[in-house]
């Protein structure tokens, strides 16, 4: 997919180009946010413009996912695509737009500490009998706190915000990091931004290994103490989104559009 042609004077961008012109204006907000003090607005103002986006059309927005994938270097995109799939089901589980604008800033600035080393960190370690250094094992665990402190020295108080970038890699049965907590202390924004991380790390391709198919990527994602959250994945994500390269009956490729019907809210 490409941004297309420039919107016409006076109406509001294609979600595509909304989604593809954030992508710059986030590049450029962490490339400097070692040096700023109130980045909030900003970053805030970022998030908004993002759920923004997806409410114009959540269906196009999940098929960016999938189909955007020259859109910008992979981190700035992957913390785009997360925040994608975040609104998308936060949307779904009635969260109150204030907690879901900070869980998208959350996906948006998860990795803010690790950006230049993280498709490098990815590709090593997708590679056959390649093994990370001590060094660089204790930078990637230690990301999360790296990147909830540095969004901290930036100006950033919102609790929910930080504690979604802080626990956004523990896991249900304590094997995460950074503090290997048990599923049901890991707070649910939290919970939904890691689903919504690992979701969108497995569809996206890279040029040293190839995607997984959106339903193989969907039945890798386990929410054992949440089974309301994962529920939500599989009825408003799916398993064939929008943007999904399915095999037709006589043989020919198509692509889907859109998501059946479902209810509008899942209980929360």
């Amino acid at each position: 997919m490409d941004a297309g042609h420039a919107s016409m004077p006076g109406t509001e961008p294609s979600v595509l180009r909304a989604l593809n012109t954030l992508a710059g204006r986030l590049e450029h907000q962490l490339a400097h946010l070692d040096d700023a003090r109130e980045a909030g607005p900003g970053l805030r103002a970022l998030a908004a413009d993002l759920l923004h986006a997806v409410d114009m059309g959540q269906d196009v927005a999940l098929a960016c996912v999938l189909l955007n994938q020259i859109g910008g270097t992979y981190p700035i995109r992957h913390c785009i695509e997360t925040a994608i799939v975040v609104a998308v089901v936060g949307r779904a589980l009635a969260v109150p737009d204030a907690t879901l604008q900070a869980m998208a800033a959350a996906a948006l600035t998860m990795n803010c500490a690790m950006l230049d080393a993280h498709d490098d960190f990815n590709r090593r370690v997708a590679l056959p009998g390649v093994v990370l250094s001590g060094d660089e094992r204790d930078r990637l665990r230690s990301h999360p706190e790296d990147s909830a402190r540095t969004l901290a020295c930036a100006g950033i108080g919102d609790e929910e915000w930080l504690a979604c970038v802080l626990h956004h890699h523990e896991d249900d049965d304590g094997s995460g990091y950074p503090h290997g907590l048990p599923g049901h202390e890991i707070p649910r924004g939290a919970r939904l931004l890691r689903l919504a991380d690992r979701y969108c790390a497995r569809v996206s391709a890279r040029n040293y290994r190839r995607s997984l198919a959106p339903d193989v990527a969907l039945a890798e994602l386990h929410a054992e103490h949440d089974p309301a959250l994962q529920q939500a994945f599989h009825r408003h994500v799916g398993r064939f989104p929008p943007g999904t390269l399915v095999q037709l009956t006589d043989g020919g490729i198509g692509v889907v559009t859109y998501r059946p019907p479902s209810p509008a809210k899942d209980r929360r």
